[in-house]
């Protein structure tokens, strides 16, 4: 079985994020979702509440179960027999981020390999720390995020309860994807 990983924090998950998870599971025969926890990032939702929107996000794709890893990417892959680390990338930027990371994973890894998706060009600008800044605006950002998610989103901003890995500022780095879960 080839097994596949989509690594993120997913804080929240977007449509973007769907898509690149859509197209990876036609390509492996299955693909683990995997959130990244890391307790000294600040998150708006906590990593259950990730977990949960992401197996709702993902219920209808076939072949993809939803996970939680902390620590290295590369013990959560070498653990779950994974083969390969798919990675959006949306601009050439998301690249040079994304390549040393690749050739890190590489070598605590031997035999797991960096698939790179370009971003579908209807998603390449989509972020979460753009939608949860759009969100805090009071922006529509139905075409972003499943409806779940948007009312989620809303709900959390409008009551100013950040309920992630610890508290602060809930606009930070959302990446959960490098060698270890940031």
């Amino acid at each position: 079985m080839r097994r596949a990983v989509c690594p993120g924090s997913f804080d929240p998950v977007t449509l973007g994020h769907l898509d690149v998870i859509g197209r990876a599971a036609g390509l492996f025969d299955e693909v683990l979702v995997a959130v990244g926890t890391n307790p000294s990032k600040s998150r708006l939702f906590s990593p259950e509440e990730r977990l949960e929107m992401l197996r709702r996000a993902c219920a209808d794709i076939e072949g993809v179960r939803v996970a939680s890893f902390s620590g290295l990417l590369t013990d959560f892959c070498t653990a779950n027999d994974v083969h390969a680390i798919v990675k959006g990338l949306r601009a050439g930027t998301d690249f040079d981020y994304e390549l040393p990371m690749a050739h890190m994973n590489a070598s605590l890894a031997p035999g797991v390999e960096t698939v790179y998706l370009p971003t579908s060009a209807g998603w390449s600008f989509v972020s979460s720390s753009l939608v949860k800044e759009v969100a805090g605006f009071g922006g529509d950002i139905s075409r972003f995020v499943p409806d779940f998610v948007r009312e989620a989103l809303i709900g959390r901003l409008t009551s100013g309860d950040a309920a992630g890995d610890t508290t602060g500022d809930t606009t930070g780095n959302t990446r959960g994807d490098g060698p270890a879960a940031d």
